[in-house]
């Protein structure tokens, strides 16, 4: 599987493109806007897109999703039911953001705890990680010891917890319990900033080592 990382939106969110090299096939994960210049760089990899994954439903990370979906027929898989809190919101974040006008949708499908999904020739695991937002999830491939964690997670911080519903002793324990266990040789795409990996997070985090 390869990746490129492509930051979009004035918030810097990190999209991912993901494809299996073989096939040609990939989804991108967090396509929060910017649209064309996503549909650049999947035409410059000669992508084509079966799906669009989801961590979460604030509006620099799935903005673009309907979109997108609605202009290729692809279908969107993620989050997890809870975020649909936040989904439902799109239009009035898109107002306070600044944003351009941005719909509320449903995903065709919600994703749990320990499911899998298909992308890029290879299987990810679903890890739900509430915290930063109710319904947040992250996408695990063992295999290559690669993990997309949206806002849960950054090289040397983690998520806010102060929009509605989040909650950050529930933060600290999605990554103490369901992600630091994966490894350390786990390397992370956070939603913004560089990437990093569990190990440097567990001994570096200021968050992590209070």
């Amino acid at each position: 599987m390869k990746i490129e990382v492509i930051p979009v939106t004035p918030f810097a969110q990190n999209c991912s493109l993901i494809w299996d090299q073989a096939t040609g096939e990939g989804a991108l994960v967090d396509p929060g806007g910017d649209l064309e210049r996503l549909m650049e760089r999947v035409a410059h990899h000669e992508v084509r897109l079966t799906k669009i994954l989801l961590t979460h439903g604030h509006l620099d990370h799935c903005a673009g999703a309907p979109v997108l979906a609605r202009q290729l027929g692809l279908p969107i898989e993620g989050p997890q039911r809870a975020e649909s809190f936040w989904l439902d919101q799109l239009p009035a974040q898109a107002a306070r953001w600044g944003f351009p006008p941005s719909e509320a949708f449903v995903p065709d499908r919600w994703l749990e705890h320990g499911e899998r999904v298909a992308a890029a020739g290879v299987e990810f695991e679903v890890v739900h990680c509430p915290g930063h937002t109710p319904g947040h999830i992250v996408f695990f491939q063992p295999d290559l010891r690669l993990a997309l964690v949206g806002d849960v997670l950054f090289r040397g911080s983690i998520g806010r917890t102060d929009f509605p519903r989040g909650d950050h002793a529930q933060l600290i324990a999605s990554i103490m319990e369901r992600l630091l266990p994966l490894g350390d040789d786990v390397t992370f795409v956070p939603g913004h900033g560089p990437l990093s990996t569990f190990g440097q997070e567990r001994e570096t985090n200021p968050f992590l080592n209070a």
